[in-house]
């Protein structure tokens, strides 16, 4: 048995050649689907820039359906995807454009089921991932933290409702991201927290009027 080198070391364990266009498509495939959390019929693909160049001879395309799907960055199934039966369950398709105001390795994925869906995110090295939009909400999640996601009418109160719930459960928050359209419209809110909400929690939460959105998305295995 050979010992490990420093690249073995330090890059992700994973079934593809590139950490970013592979396993960081993976991962943020693993992401939008926990975020998504419904059925869906149909979903595309907008690659970005090099994501869009080289994304094909890196396994990028295959990698974000196998996230999608729910494959780890690890599955041996992943080079031959698109033969699943899974993937053969659902319509999707793939566009590759060129965008110099996205990230070099960007992608949007669009939703089509139970719920219509814009996700946006970015491929940001070593197998490191964010989600930098959700629906039009500007949003920071990086799959690191178990995060509470919202989407829901602006309103004074909503903030400190849904914060000190977590704080009885003592909870500690690692960071608060809000961002609204106008005063009184549409507004997200994505909690990343350093322990774990149970299910008694996220239901007073869902007692808010006109809560949109409400998801509870597990941190991604390392």
């Amino acid at each position: 048995m050979s010992n490990p080198t420093i690249i073995d070391i330090i890059s992700p364990v994973m079934a593809g050649p590139s950490s970013s266009h592979t396993a960081g498509a993976v991962r943020l495939g693993l992401l939008a689907r926990n975020v998504y959390n419904s059925k869906f019929d149909k979903v595309s693909f907008k690659l970005y820039n090099s994501y869009a160049q080289t994304g094909k001879g890196h396994g990028t395309d295959k990698g974000l359906l196998a996230g999608l799907l729910g494959f780890g960055v690890d599955d041996k199934r992943i080079k031959n995807i698109f033969d699943t039966p899974e993937a053969k369950n659902i319509k999707y398709e793939f566009e590759f454009l060129e965008d110099f105001n996205r990230h070099p390795n960007a992608v949007d994925f669009i939703f089509d089921g139970d719920l219509h869906f814009e996700i946006s995110g970015n491929s940001i090295g070593a197998g490191e991932i964010e989600l930098t939009k959700i629906n039009g909400f500007q949003t920071k999640l990086d799959g690191k933290y178990n995060t509470l996601l919202l989407i829901y009418e602006d309103k004074p109160g909503v903030i400190s409702f849904v914060t000190k719930i977590i704080q009885e459960n003592k909870v500690n928050i690692a960071s608060l991201y809000c961002n609204r359209n106008a005063k009184g419209k549409d507004a997200s809110m994505s909690i990343c927290m350093d322990g774990e909400l149970f299910e008694d929690q996220i239901e007073k939460i869902q007692e808010l009027d006109d809560i949109y959105v409400i998801r509870y998305i597990k941190k991604l295995e390392s």
